[in-house]
């Protein structure tokens, strides 16, 4: 959507056509956009596999082997339903996320219409690089010493992030505190594993929430669990404890911003927005994650100084008491959350969408010239 408000700001006149998945459990928002001229909606299927897990164990996982056989037939369904809507449709240009739902189209595409991928982290996902091949240039959200694409191709684009997310001044503080209900002396601290949650990191905050609202008077805590995982805290509530499953999603600028601390998983997108605010985090990447996209990610922070990093492990090692630690101790050390805030700042390529944006307008020009 970012890329897409700074396309018609580009040019007005440009159609902007959203592609998603079939069923999804997050079309909710892109539903009413006003930015998309037209949406539609594909079969598309992910293969899953698990970082460091062997061939042997993959091999016993029936689950998850029958769940990729129904997902490649669902890609099958995608090619077609894909090209049947490309031919209907004829675009300029084409622009490939990075998502599993981008294989149906980027296949049905290549050879025939412009393709621009665009990776947010150190390592590509499957979806791209099943599709590279094809394509006309890569973007990348990091520098390009972490990518393997032909150096021709590749363009440092940087992670797109929303307009919404800018540096947090005091008074864009308050004035996020103000907008969410939120005392102006509190103490935030935001917790999210992304759209899906994260099990390990839900459980932690579960088991001793209760002792850092008894410890911090002044203590809120905004705990994003995940779309299925609002039970997690069982029957305990607490009046200065927010859960959601999903925060609105035209707000999540506000939450972050009006937070001292984040507890996050090690998404690319998600650092990008937390770097353009200058937030203090601590990281927690999913090691389970295919290519071990997360623990590069983790890595070029913690190599930069921008961020304090954990590992998985330190959740259930005594109740979670390392990240337990790690919270109280940056709540109270406001020099340590203006230096990592900082460092965390520096590495954030502003206007990414925008360069983005103008590559597509590139890549749609050069394929009309030949």
């Amino acid at each position: 959507m970012a890329v897409a408000h700074k396309l018609k700001e580009l040019d007005p006149t440009t159609e902007i056509i959203y592609v998603g998945e079939r069923g999804s459990r997050f079309s909710s928002m892109t539903k009413g956009q006003a930015v998309f001229d037209r949406q539609y909606k594909i079969f598309a299927g992910k293969f899953r596999r698990y970082h460091g897990e062997s061939w042997f164990k993959r091999l016993l996982d029936v689950k998850t082997n029958l769940r990729n056989l129904r997902d490649l037939f669902y890609v099958f369904l995608g090619i077609i339903e894909s090209w049947f809507l490309l031919r209907r449709l004829k675009p300029d240009v084409i622009l490939l996320k990075g998502g599993f739902v981008g294989v149906p189209i980027g296949l049905a595409a290549r050879h025939k219409y412009p393709l621009v991928t665009h990776d947010s982290d150190a390592i590509p996902g499957m979806a791209n690089r099943l599709v590279s091949r094809w394509a006309t240039y890569h973007a990348t959200g990091m520098p390009p010493q972490y990518y393997k694409y032909p150096s021709e191709k590749m363009r440092y684009t940087g992670v797109i992030v929303s307009d919404n997310y800018q540096k947090v001044t005091g008074k864009l503080l308050q004035q996020y505190r103000h907008d969410l209900d939120l005392p102006a002396d509190a103490q935030v601290l935001m917790i999210t594993g992304g759209s899906n949650g994260a099990q390990s990191i839900n459980l932690a905050l579960a088991g001793f929430a209760d002792d850092l609202l008894k410890d911090m008077s002044k203590l809120h805590i905004i705990h994003q669990v995940g779309v299925g995982n609002e039970t997690v805290y069982g029957h305990y509530t607490h009046k200065r404890l927010q859960v959601y499953g999903l925060m609105p999603y035209s707000d999540l600028y506000k939450y972050s911003g009006a937070a001292d601390v984040i507890v996050t998983r090690a998404g690319a997108n998600t650092i990008a927005e937390y770097g353009i605010q200058a937030k203090a985090c601590i990281i927690i990447p999913n090691p389970l994650l295919t290519g071990g996209h997360q623990t590069k990610n983790a890595q070029y922070l913690k190599e930069e100084g921008a961020a304090l990093i954990l590992d998985q492990d330190q959740l259930v090692t005594n109740h979670g008491q390392a990240l337990k630690e790690a919270i109280t101790d940056l709540l109270n050390d406001q020099k340590k959350r203006h230096e990592l805030g900082q460092k965390l700042h520096n590495l954030a390529v502003p206007e990414a969408a925008l360069s983005l944006a103008q590559l597509l307008v590139t890549a749609a020009k050069r394929a009309g010239e030949k």
